[in-house]
C-alpha cells in the first residue's frame, strides 16, 4: 500500500525538525525491524500504513465511560465527536479504557481507585505511541486521576468534562443529587416519610445522563479543571444531554491536535498561578472539601509546592458567588445558563482575585478567555459586589487532635451558627462532650443508643476512616444526630473525623484530619466523654486534657501496638496502604511524586523486542 499523504493536512516533519513521539513507533527508518513489528498489528482493524506513517499526531482518548460508571457513560457517545474533531484537524484518534471509578458504586470507597486509575493511565500515556490525549472526566475521582496522570507524563493533554445531569424534581421542588439523600435521611428518621417515599424522592434526583447536578465533588473538580486551564472555556458546566456538550467534544478533539503541534503541555498550563486560581474559584462556587485532596495531589505530580494552609490564606476571604446546592438553591442547568465557570472567573477578575496571565488549553490566557463574560441570571451567579457570603473559603484548624483539618465555611447554617458559634463572650468557639465512633458501621449501630446520652452539646467523632484506616478515605464524616434530636428540630451536631464527606453534603464538618488515627494522629487517643474545644477564631481543635495525660495516652497507644483498623481485603488495598500519603499531602502514592515530566526526563521507553 502506498504511503499516501493528504495535502490539506499538516506535513510530516522534515529532517532536522521535531519528530512526533509516535513516529518512533510507526516511522523509524533507523530501526526497520521494530517499526514493522509495531505497525503491523495496528493495521489489523483497518488503519492504513499511510495514516500511521504520515506524521499525523496520534491522539489518545482516555475513555472513562463504561457501564460500571454511569456518571461517565455518555462519554462512549461523546468520544465519537472527539474522534470527528481529531480527524478534522489531521490527527489519528486511538481510544482506550481507563480503570472505572464510580462514586456511588464502588465499595469500600471510590477514593481507593483514584491512585489505581492514575497508575494505569500513566503507563498508557508513556508506554504507547501517543502524541497527545483527550481526558474524559465526570464522576468525582475520574477528573483528578486523569489530570494527575497527564501531569506525570506531560504530553499535550486536554480535559473533556462530561457535564451534570439535568435538574431533578419532586413535587415541584428541585432534588439535587446527593444533597437530597442527606435531607431525606433526616425526614425518614423523623418519621415524616416512609421507605418507599424515601426511595422515590432520592431517585428523582437522577433524571438523565451525567454526573451530580449539585456542586458536589464532581461539579467542583470539573469546574476546577477549567479554572486550572485544562479545558476549553465553558466546558465544565454544560449539562450532559445538551447539544453544546457534543459540540465542545468536537472542538476539544480539534484542539488536541493543535496542542501537539504547539507542544503545549500540562506543565505549561498547571503553574503556580493556575493552582491559585483553582483555590479561588473553589471558594466562589462553594466547592467540595475533597478539592483540597485532589488539587494538592495534582500540584505534587506537576511539581508545584502547595501547602494545605494556602487553601485558607488564598481562598478563605473569597466571596460565595454561586447559589447552587448544597450551599444554595439551584442546580447544574441554572448554573450553566447563568454563565458557568467563565462568568464566575469574570466576576473574580473584576476584583483582582484571578491570576489573569495563566495559560490555558486553548493557547490563550485565562484573563483573555473570560474578560467579557456577563452574568446570565444574578440569582444564580451573584455579582461580586453583593455575594451570598462575604468569606466562603475553607479554614484550616490545628491542635492536639490533628496537625490540620478542613472546615467549609460556606455551608455553616443559621441553626449551626446560632447554636454553636454565638455564645456570648465566646463567639466563634464551642465546647462539647465527645462521642467517638470506630468507623461508619459503629456509628450506624450506636447513634441511637440511649446509653450514650447524646444531646445538643455533644460532638460526634469518627475515626479509622482515612487513607490508611478505611482504606482510601471514606465519605462518612457528615453524621446526622440521633433520631430523638432530629425529632426535636436539631438537624446538625458538630462532626469531626479523619475521613471525608460528600461534596453534596451541607454539613460544616471538620474533616480530612491529618494525620489520621491509623497514622498516629490525635484522634487515636480521643475517648468518649472527653471535653473538646473548637475555636474557629484561633483555628484550633483540642482535647481538653493536660500535657501529662496526653503523653500517657500516646504511650498507652504505642504499648497496644498502635491504632487498630480493618485488615486488607484485596492486593491493591495492601499496596496502597503501604505507600499512601495523608490527605493534606494529596493522598498520593509517596514513590510516585518523584516521577515528573516523564516524557521529557525519561525519553521514549525501551523497545519491547
Amino acid at each position: 500500500m502506498s504511503h499516501e499523504m493528504d495535502p490539506t493536512q499538516p506535513p510530516a516533519p522534515t529532517p532536522g525538525k521535531r519528530k512526533l513521539r509516535s513516529q518512533l513507533w510507526f516511522d523509524n527508518p533507523d530501526n526497520p525491524g521494530m517499526t514493522a513489528l509495531y505497525i503491523e498489528r495496528y493495521l489489523n482493524f483497518g488503519l492504513t500504513p499511510g495514516e500511521l506513517r504520515s506524521g499525523k499526531p496520534i491522539i489518545g482518548i482516555a475513555q472513562t465511560g463504561n457501564d460500571l460508571s454511569p456518571c461517565n457513560r455518555h462519554h462512549l457517545e461523546l468520544a465519537k465527536r472527539v474522534r470527528d474533531g481529531i480527524l478534522a484537524m489531521g490527527g489519528v484518534p486511538m481510544e482506550f479504557p481507563v480503570h472505572p471509578i464510580q462514586e456511588t458504586g464502588k465499595r469500600p470507597t471510590a477514593a481507593l481507585d483514584r491512585n489505581l486509575a492514575y497508575l494505569g493511565l500513566v503507563e498508557t500515556l508513556y508506554g504507547y505511541p501517543l502524541d497527545g490525549v483527550v481526558l474524559t472526566t465526570g464522576c468525582d475521582k475520574t477528573t483528578p486521576a486523569c489530570i494527575m496522570a497527564a501531569a506525570t507524563v506531560n504530553i499535550p493533554a486536554i480535559v473533556l468534562c462530561g457535564g451534570p445531569m439535568l435538574n431533578g424534581w419532586h413535587n415541584g421542588e428541585r432534588t439535587g443529587s446527593g444533597t437530597i439523600v442527606w435531607k431525606s435521611r433526616e425526614e425518614l428518621a423523623a418519621g415524616n416519610i416512609d421507605y418507599e417515599e424515601f426511595m422515590e424522592i432520592v431517585t428523582s434526583s437522577a433524571p438523565s445522563v451525567g454526573h451530580c447536578n449539585t456542586m458536589g465533588t464532581a461539579s467542583t473538580m470539573n469546574a476546577l479543571a477549567e479554572a486550572l486551564g485544562m479545558t476549553l472555556p465553558g466546558c465544565a458546566a454544560i449539562p450532559a444531554p445538551y447539544r453544546e456538550r457534543g459540540q465542545i467534544a468536537y472542538e476539544t478533539g480539534r484542539r488536541a491536535v493543535e496542542m501537539v503541534w504547539e507542544d503545549l503541555k500540562p506543565s505549561d498550563i498547571m503553574t503556580r498561578e493556575a493552582l491559585e486560581n483553582a483555590i479561588v474559584v473553589n471558594s466562589a462556587i462553594g466547592g467540595s472539601t475533597n478539592a483540597t485532596i485532589h488539587i494538592n495531589a495534582i500540584a505534587r505530580h506537576i511539581g508545584v509546592p502547595l501547602a494545605i494552609e494556602e487553601w485558607e490564606t488564598i481562598g478563605h476571604k473569597i466571596p460565595l458567588l454561586v447559589n447552587m446546592q448544597p450551599a444554595g438553591k439551584y442546580l447544574g442547568e441554572e448554573f450553566h445558563r447563568a454563565g458557568g465557570v467563565p462568568t464566575v472567573i469574570a466576576q473574580l477578575m473584576s476584583k483582582g482575585h484571578i491570576r489573569e496571565n495563566a495559560m490555558t488549553a486553548n493557547g490563550k490566557t485565562i484573563g483573555h478567555n473570560n474578560k467579557d463574560r456577563k452574568i446570565g441570571d444574578p440569582d444564580v451567579i451573584t455579582p461580586i459586589e453583593t455575594p451570598m457570603r462575604e468569606e466562603a473559603g475553607f479554614i484550616v484548624l490545628k491542635g492536639n487532635l490533628f496537625d490540620n483539618a478542613i472546615m467549609k465555611t460556606s455551608v455553616i447554617s443559621k441553626e449551626f451558627q446560632d447554636r454553636y458559634l454565638s455564645t456570648p463572650g465566646d463567639l466563634g468557639a464551642f465546647e462539647g462532650r465527645a462521642i467517638v465512633f470506630e468507623g461508619p458501621e459503629d456509628y450506624h449501630h450506636r447513634i441511637d443508643d440511649p446509653s450514650l446520652d447524646i444531646d445538643e452539646h455533644c460532638m460526634l467523632f469518627i475515626r479509622g476512616t482515612g487513607p490508611i484506616g478505611y482504606p482510601g478515605g471514606a465519605e462518612v464524616v457528615n453524621m446526622q444526630p440521633p433520631t430523638a434530636l432530629i425529632k426535636r428540630g436539631i438537624h446538625a451536631l458538630p462532626c469531626i473525623g479523619d475521613g471525608r464527606q460528600s461534596g453534596t453534603s451541607a454539613s460544616p464538618s471538620i474533616l480530612n484530619a491529618s494525620p489520621e488515627a491509623a497514622a498516629g494522629g490525635g484522634l487515636a487517643i480521643l475517648k468518649t466523654g472527653d471535653r473538646v474545644r473548637i475555636d474557629l477564631n484561633k483555628r484550633s481543635a483540642n482535647i481538653m486534657i493536660t500535657d501529662e495525660d496526653l503523653a500517657q495516652r500516646r504511650a498507652d497507644l504505642k504499648g497496644q501496638g498502635g491504632f487498630h483498623y480493618a485488615g486488607n481485603q484485596t492486593p491493591w488495598q495492601e499496596i496502597q496502604r503501604s505507600m499512601v500519603d495523608q490527605f493534606d499531602e494529596g493522598m498520593v502514592l509517596k514513590p510516585a511524586v518523584k516521577y515528573q515530566r516523564v516524557a521529557q526526563t525519561m525519553g521514549v521507553p525501551r523497545d519491547n523486542h
